[in-house]
């Protein structure tokens, strides 16, 4: 299977991308954007050789993630999706499908919405566009989070990659900080999306798929796909299939019939 990779500049950002198989004419390539404290391989390891037998697969790891070192800016929705789109225009890509999973859902809906031309598709998945999603006990556990908290599957990532000291930290201080100062977007915000969309979430989720119905419902022409599983195992992220893949086998049937439509 074809695969390449490299660095795209953003404003002294580096961001790290991947290009697994080849081009399929008539269908852009399909963006992957992990979730927050992920690299590409602890949330798709297991997906992308499955996707991109039938599509190209593009996959990054934003600001402090992964191959991305980290600046002095804060991790936001909008500077992730400002360094996307470099590295599109590096790669001269003009019109993407999009996946984006928990915390990075947040950079999928922005780059829908700063750049309407360049999102075709849009999958949301296991992710929540307003503060009001989750309970008030979930922003507590976030203020008062450390190091500690973090899952090790994702630290003995980071630590394979970044050797440095201090980098492993600033990746969860990024993350956390994402995370709480979210803004997240009105109804009126989310109406304005014009890629035709798919939003996703395990009946066990972080949110609950009532409220996943009332953010598909906001969204224009939105579909809702719930299954039954957990924060990301039906991806087949790392720690959460813990290397049982039959329900990431089960989903991405739904996946691709909806980037077909």
């Amino acid at each position: 299977m074809s695969f390449t990779h490299g660095y795209a500049d953003n404003h002294g950002l580096r961001m790290y991308y991947e290009v697994h198989g080849r081009a399929v004419p008539g269908q852009p390539p399909l963006l992957l954007i992990p979730g927050g404290g992920f690299t590409i391989g602890t949330n798709f390891r297991e997906l992308i050789p499955v996707l991109a037998k039938q599509r190209q697969v593009i996959a990054v790891e934003e600001e402090g993630h992964g191959r991305t070192q980290p600046t002095g800016r804060p991790l936001t929705a909008e500077n992730s999706a400002g360094d996307i789109l470099a590295v599109l225009d590096r790669l001269n890509v003009e019109s993407v499908d999009v996946l984006g999973f928990s915390a990075d859902g947040h950079t999928a809906i922005a780059l829908a919405l700063a750049r309407p031309a360049a999102v075709r598709r849009l999958i949301a998945a296991s992710t929540f566009a307003s503060r009001d999603a989750v309970p008030d006990e979930f922003w507590d556990a976030m203020a008062t989070a450390t190091l500690d908290d973090m899952p090790e599957t994702y630290k003995d990532a980071d630590r394979r990659l970044n050797a440095e000291p201090g980098h492993l930290e600033r990746l969860f201080e990024l993350d956390r900080g994402r995370i709480l100062d979210f803004p997240g977007w009105s109804d009126a915000e989310l109406g304005t999306i014009a890629a035709a969309t798919l939003v996703v979430s395990g009946d066990r989720d972080v949110v609950t798929a009532r409220y996943a119905a009332r953010m598909a419902g906001a969204i224009p022409g939105a579909r809702l796909l719930v299954v039954p599983g957990g924060h990301g195992d039906y991806l087949g992220e790392q720690s959460a299939s813990g290397g049982d893949l039959r329900t990431m086998h089960a989903t991405v049937p739904f996946l691709l019939r909806f980037l077909g439509e």
